[in-house]
């Protein structure tokens, strides 16, 4: 049997090496002159390969149609890519919030273990090729008029690399060309048109796990750079009152507002909340940080108080250095409206309870997303209605599956989007035979 996957990203590379272990004869095709771009910057370059987390938290890691991807995570879950890539040599580590990265620190170790297997399987990679069509055909059941779904089925792809193109058959093909976040990386939506091309449904494209912009850009710059580990945030509609998000860890200032783990998690459930940049205008979305969540207000105004008496001959600007970041201090002194030159123990009690207001309540106000090509995953895609959730295939087109972000699903941060990658291509791969 002849399989075609396009795309070579970790879906796509799954897929090729789950169809070819079977004994298909498999063609991985990757527009780009590389394989796994967008997987070499995850992480930050580390490659946050998986979480350790049961695999029935997964789907509750998944907002956007997560039940969908029961049988695939079944199929293969986070302890089955743990044990592919040791199998390739590749030891892993656990960190902070159930993370799993490869111990050496980097993403290409990762991507190295899947290419030895595509070499390994004898799978053809075509390079620099861009499929810009699926060649379909009515199938019987379609001329009898007995089934209302899959109406076509595939007969293979039209490639092009620039030079000419070719049209290459193919009893299966597998649709894992990823997202539209990271054009860089390949990333284009390119699989969206072809799906769209033989009839199926692509859903809103939204960013999601994107950094945020803010109104208070002047701060941002200042504090640009600046990383802020094991603080509280709370995300708030001021004008219906209503909490959106919250969480505890790492963030990070940047010159255009605020991203980070936290930050990134926050902004998928942001972007279901106002669904689009557009909605979010005139809307008052503020960001709340506590810079202390380990102390009551009561707690943190007793260290505080601490710390004045030790220096009450001390100018405020001279105060904080135990309490705060250098790069923070000045910016929380122009928000507590206290003088810089102010000596210690001429401040007020008022101005004391304020000073630890505002470390326990630190407001950012948010303008928006950053465009969905900063995005790390893209929201939105095929629709999940369309697709076999046991299998991946198209439920409109016979022959033809998907794996990967192309489809409908997203998750938060934390390795849950990489294992929908893995699981979708496997599972696009092993029912290829069926």
């Amino acid at each position: 049997m002849k399989v075609i996957v396009i795309g070579g990203g970790p879906a796509g590379m799954m897929a090729a090496i789950t169809a070819s272990k079977q004994g298909h004869q498999v063609t991985l095709i990757e527009k780009m002159p590389s394989l796994g771009r967008k997987l070499l910057i995850t992480g930050k370059g580390r490659c946050n390969i998986t979480s350790s987390l049961d695999m029935s938290k997964f789907i509750e890691n998944t907002p956007t149609n997560g039940k969908f991807l029961y049988s695939c995570f079944q199929n293969f879950t986070n302890q089955d890519i743990i044990k592919f890539l040791k199998e390739e040599g590749l030891e892993v580590k656990e960190e902070r919030g159930n993370r799993i990265f490869p111990v050496t620190d980097k993403s290409l170790d990762v991507l190295k273990c899947f290419t030895k297997k595509l070499k390994e399987q004898n799978i053809k990679v075509e390079y620099n090729t861009k499929v810009t069509e699926l060649i379909v055909s009515e199938t019987e059941s379609e001329i009898a008029n007995t089934k209302k779904e899959q109406k076509l089925k595939i007969d293979g792809v039209k490639t092009s690399n620039g030079v000419s193109e070719k049209i290459e058959k193919a009893d299966k093909v597998i649709l894992a060309t990823g997202g539209k976040s990271y054009p860089l990386t390949g990333s284009t939506g390119d699989g969206y048109i072809l799906a769209k091309k033989v009839g199926h449904t692509v859903t809103e494209l939204r960013p999601s796990l994107i950094p945020l912009e803010t109104y208070d850009v002047e701060i941002c710059r200042k504090l640009q750079g600046l990383t802020l580990k094991n603080v509280a945030i709370t995300i708030t509609d001021i004008e219906k009152n209503k909490k959106i998000y919250e969480d505890f860890g790492e963030m990070i200032f940047t010159h255009f507002g605020v991203s980070g783990p936290i930050i990134l998690s926050s902004s998928a459930h942001l972007t279901r909340y106002k669904n689009n940049l557009e909605k979010m205008k005139n809307k008052k979305i503020v960001l709340k940080i506590d810079l202390k969540p380990a102390l009551s207000e009561e707690k943190l105004e007793e260290r505080v108080l601490r710390d004045f008496n030790e220096l009450k001959n001390k100018q405020f600007k001279n105060s904080l250095d135990k309490l705060l970041p250098q790069k923070l201090i000045p910016v929380i002194i122009e928000k507590s409206s206290i003088p810089e030159n102010k000596k210690i123990n001429e401040i007020t009690k008022e101005e004391r309870k304020k000073l630890v207001y505002l470390l326990k309540n630190y407001e950012i106000e948010i303008k928006g997303f950053r465009p969905i090509e900063e995005a790390i995953i893209t929201s939105g895609g095929v629709s999940t209605k369309e697709i076999n959730p046991k299998t991946m295939e198209s439920k409109i087109v016979k022959g033809l599956y998907f794996a990967g972000e192309i489809i409908d699903v997203d998750s938060y941060t934390g390795g849950f989007n990489l294992q929908i990658a893995y699981s979708t291509g496997y599972t696009a791969g092993l029912e290829v035979n069926k």
